[in-house]
């Protein structure tokens, strides 16, 4: 998805010769999406990338399922999630379905020890509070408040975090993570009319080639599966690569809101978008300047979509009681829209502050036990008052 991007040195010719300083051949991989009919990369290891010492058994870390079917409105509190020192451990999926899975996570220490792969599914890691640098076999990514991480499947990574205090919301996509359709050219180029274009993608940097022979414990997951498989030398050993998959970071803070004279629809929001679902931005922005406009949401039908809003910072004039990391959902099947008075009180606004992640699902999504143990009771009856 990302455009063309080389970092270190490569051959003139791909799949030929390369040879290293004593004459011994680096070790070419091809990383690619959808077999290898869609974008990929190729990389240059100093040593073979196949280079398995030893294997751990696997532990489950499938979602716990409290409820699969529901049609209510709910809340939960995404900053009540338990602290946790490990990286891994503190991942908390809270909302899923077969397409993606919504995970709170509260880390409390970079990853040291170990390296991590998600075999299954693209990750969108958007940082709510922290900073520090995604490290990979593609180089370095710095991140900070309000980036989105966006990490192909099978990247190998580490985190690396300045602080303890970090606080990630993290959609693991069971498909590629892509721009939306909308927003390219035939060609692949974001249009003119794109709320953001190549200046704001941040590929990796600092390409650091770590030639070390050891005990490399990298976990893996796959199928609801935690796997240890121990390499034999270390694998950021990448020499030079080249092409369009890679991880990469945008700010939510560089997305450009599209405004109207009266009230857009969410779709004007989208930034990202996967198999049946998207996500959305939802940034400070001037509001409508229609004469009679009315700033605030008009109430709307979910008929086929479950939407699901993770609120990061600043004043929301639908809703009450928003607190920084509350996540709502509203299921497909009920209207919803804004709290009683909301519509009146905004009438004559001129900007919202707001801040906001969205996520749309085109298939219905269950609620785990880790989130009926942060859910705000009565939400559903809210509108009532």
């Amino acid at each position: 998805m990302p455009h063309y991007h080389s970092l270190g040195t490569i051959p003139h010719k791909r799949h030929t010769q390369f040879r290293q300083s004593n004459g011994s051949l680096y070790s070419e991989q091809l990383f690619s999406t959808e077999g290898f009919s869609n974008d990929y990369s190729l990389l240059y290891h100093v040593h073979p990338p196949t280079e398995i010492i030893a294997t751990d058994e696997p532990y489950d870390v499938m979602p716990r399922i409290a409820e699969e079917k529901m049609l209510k409105h709910r809340s939960f509190e995404g900053f009540g999630v338990r602290l946790e020192a490990d990286y891994l451990q503190s991942r908390k999926p809270v909302l899923v379905n077969n397409d993606c899975h919504l995970v709170l996570a509260a880390p409390g220490r970079s990853m040291e020890d170990y390296f991590y792969k998600n075999a299954d599914a693209d990750e969108l890691i958007f940082i709510h509070e922290g900073s520090g640098v995604l490290r990979t076999m593609y180089g370095e990514l710095s991140f900070g408040y309000g980036d989105y991480l966006v990490v192909p499947r099978g990247t190998i990574y580490q985190l690396r975090f300045d602080t303890a205090e970090n606080r990630l919301f993290i959609v693991e996509s069971f498909s590629p993570i892509r721009y939306p359709k909308k927003y390219l050219s035939p060609y692949g180029q974001l249009l003119e009319h794109s709320p953001y274009c190549e200046r704001d993608i941040r590929g990796p940097q600092s390409l650091v080639t770590r030639d070390e022979k050891g005990d490399f414990l990298i976990r893996t997951k796959k199928k609801g599966r935690m796997y240890g498989i121990h390499y034999g030398h270390h694998p950021f050993d990448v020499i030079g690569w080249d092409g369009c998959c890679y991880p990469f970071a945008f700010s939510i803070h560089d997305f450009e809101p599209i405004t109207g004279r009266v009230h857009q629809p969410p779709p004007v929001h989208q930034t990202f978008e996967g198999h049946n679902f998207v996500v959305c931005s939802f940034c400070p922005r001037l509001f409508d300047y229609h004469p009679l406009a009315i700033p605030a949401p008009y109430n709307h039908s979910n008929i086929d979509s479950d939407e699901v809003l993770y609120y990061v910072d600043g004043d929301f004039m639908s809703r009450k009681n928003v607190t920084r990391g509350m996540i709502t959902l509203h299921p497909g099947g009920i209207p919803h829209g804004p709290h009683p008075g909301a519509v009146q009180r905004s009438i004559g606004a001129k900007e919202t502050k707001e801040l906001a992640v969205m996520v749309d699902t085109f298939h219905p999504l269950s609620l785990t036990i880790e989130a009926l143990e942060i859910e705000n009771p009565g939400y559903t009856m809210s509108w009532a008052e």
